[in-house]
Order: C-alpha cells, then structure tokens, then sequence
C-alpha cells in the first residue's frame, strides 16, 4: 500500500503566503510524475502543477509566477510554495503521485486527502 500525507494547509490574508508538502510512503520502486491539484466549491478538481522524476515542470497559468512545485526524491516528497496568495486560489488542494510499485513495477495513481487552503482578509 501506498499513502500521501499532506500538509500546510490554512488560512492566510491575500498577498500571502503558504507552503504544502506531501509524504508518500509505502511499497515504492519509484514515484514518476508528481503533481497538486485544487477543487473550490462547486467547481471541478483541477491541476495547480506537476513535476516529472526528471523534475520538468507544469504550471496552471492562473497560478504561474506565484507558485513554485518542487520535489525530493530521497524523501519521497513534493512541496508547493504558494506565494501572492489570492481569494481565487481558495480550494482543497490535493497531492498526487504516479507510482511504481516494490516489487511488482505495477504502476498506480494515488491521491492525498486534501488540505484547506482558505485566503481571506
């Protein structure tokens, strides 16, 4: 088995900023592509940014200049750095992982159980 242990999450004024991190654990051979993810009320999951294990780089463009995704792959954890922080960006944010599993090479996506971002003033 696999989990995603997030966490950072909360509330912060606009213009702020707040870092998320994400543990993976388990049966891993290794973790390839490595992304978060949002969801606001009523509105559908979305991606915020992802990072390959050759660490390319994909952002939302509603969040591009303001996030920064980064990972360790010693640690098995991906972070996002979240700055100029605004009411928009409001949303569960969840971590996912592509994951090759130990000793299978059997590949699975998993998700975190999200954590609450809220930017208000």
């Amino acid at each position: 088995q696999v989990q995603l242990v997030e966490s950072g999450g909360g509330l912060v004024q606009p213009g702020g900023s707040l870092r998320l991190s994400c543990a993976v654990s388990g049966s891993i051979f290794s973790i390839n592509a490595m992304g978060w993810y949002r969801q606001a009320p009523e509105k559908e999951r979305e991606l915020v940014a992802s990072i390959t294990n050759s660490v390319s780089t994909n952002y939302a463009d509603s969040v591009k200049g303001r996030f920064t995704i980064s990972r360790d792959n010693a640690k098995n954890t991906v972070s996002l750095q979240m700055n100029s922080l605004k009411p928009e960006d409001t949303a569960v944010y969840y971590c996912n992982a592509d994951v090759s599993l130990a000793p299978t090479l059997f590949r699975r996506n998993y998700w975190g159980q999200g954590t609450r971002v809220t930017v208000s003033s």
